[in-house]
């Protein structure tokens, strides 16, 4: 696809409505990760330094249409103007005269954050007067949330048909970075994809086997590929009802040409605790009373071997139960045999989705990826091959 940027882009003298995402962990007020905040300021910086009035939308929480105090963006306009370094104004709406007399009275290059769109109803509902409300306190639209693209909202889709619209810095490296995993990329290509159930990526999976050269399935949606296969996997998290979904999405990856890679041996346990007593077995040898909570030392050659092979890599979610050790030892070792790869030179490395940036963190390589997503459910729709209503209107 094709979209205009900040390169495009001459907002001198112009209200620029920038959409951003904000929606922070936030502790009695006080934010405690500023992982979103830090990534929207090259775009904020960028409009504010070429004499572009910065006028920052975002939403933050679930209020439902109504103003819900607990739910307001004024403590994050001040972690915002620390990290930036400058003045950051805040309105207590995002509309109307409170909003317009903010708007009217800033000089070029100042900063507003208006109060959160989900205030409002028509915001979620992407109602045309809302739209409109929005609109009449901009000349130029920026969207910088990638993270918020799966949703056709005012401030999201909206806008974009009611002035010239550009994407921002966090935006654009998000589609390049997604184009060069999927739509343009190197081969092979690896996709390495986890979590707990197939059911919540069916989408992803028929999506993936018609467009990647190799599928590295882990985590307990490995268990239900097993399953399908015959293996007795004991206690072991499981959806026997997905068997034949499973065996679909397997045919489906033959006729494709593509090669999915299940585990070989099991890191099993009684209990799912810290310290719980484990030990690796082969897949045969899996007790009626055992789960398996990690992949073992011989599947993580296996993933290494693949992960050596591949010129690009997606991944999305971890091979294991990676939030209690030992189960963290194959994410962990396959995040950094692709990181070293990564570094070298030699891979494309491509991940997002929540607990996929959790455990890179864990691993302490996510720094070493080619680019990690932020975003989660708009992340996982595109890989799904959805349309993001947010990316298309930017077209």
């Amino acid at each position: 696809m094709t979209f205009k940027t900040l390169d495009d882009a001459n907002l001198k003298g112009k209200r620029v409505l920038t959409r951003v995402d904000l929606n922070v962990p936030m502790d009695a007020g006080i934010v405690t990760d500023y992982t979103r905040i830090d990534r929207v300021l090259p775009t904020i910086r960028e409009i504010s330094e070429k004499g572009g009035k910065v006028i920052l939308m975002a939403h933050f929480g679930r209020p439902k249409g109504k103003a819900v105090p607990e739910m307001s963006l004024r403590p994050v306009a001040l972690a915002l103007s620390e990290r930036l370094e400058a003045p950051v104004g805040f309105v207590e709406d995002c509309i109307g005269p409170a909003a317009k007399s903010a708007v009217d009275g800033m000089s070029d290059g100042e900063i507003l954050l208006l109060e959160n769109t989900r205030f409002h109803p028509g915001e979620e509902k992407n109602e045309p007067e809302f739209v409109a409300a929005l609109a009449e306190n901009g000349d130029a639209f920026v969207n910088d949330a990638f993270s918020a693209a799966h949703r056709a909202h005012a401030s999201t889709e909206g806008l974009a048909h009611h002035m010239p619209a550009y994407a921002g810095r966090t935006m654009q490296a998000e589609l390049e970075a997604l184009q060069l995993a999927l739509s343009t990329p190197e081969r092979p290509v690896l996709a390495v994809v986890g979590g707990a159930k197939v059911s919540s990526k069916i989408d992803l999976l028929e999506n993936l086997v018609a467009k990647v050269d190799m599928l590295v399935i882990g985590g307990g949606m490995a268990n239900t590929f097993l399953a399908a296969d015959g293996v007795n996997i004991g206690k072991s998290l499981c959806e026997h009802d997905l068997t034949d979904t499973a065996r679909a999405i397997k045919a489906a990856a033959e006729k494709a040409g593509c090669e999915i890679v299940l585990p070989v041996d099991a890191v099993i346990a009684r209990e799912f605790k810290a310290g719980a007593a484990s030990e690796t077995v082969s897949l045969d040898a899996i007790p009626d009373d055992a789960m398996i909570l990690d992949v073992g030392p011989a599947s993580i050659e296996v993933v290494n071997a693949r992960i050596d092979k591949a010129k690009t890599l997606v991944w999305n979610g971890p091979l294991g139960a990676f939030e209690i050790e030992p189960f963290d030892r194959a994410t962990v070792a396959a995040a950094r045999h692709a990181a070293e790869r990564t570094k070298a030179g030699e891979l494309k490395s491509v991940a997002g989705g929540g607990d996929t940036v959790s455990a890179l963190n864990h691993a302490g390589v996510a720094e070493d990826f080619s680019y990690v997503s932020t975003a989660g459910g708009a992340f996982l729709e595109w890989l799904e091959g959805k349309e993001l209503p947010g990316v298309a209107a930017l077209e």
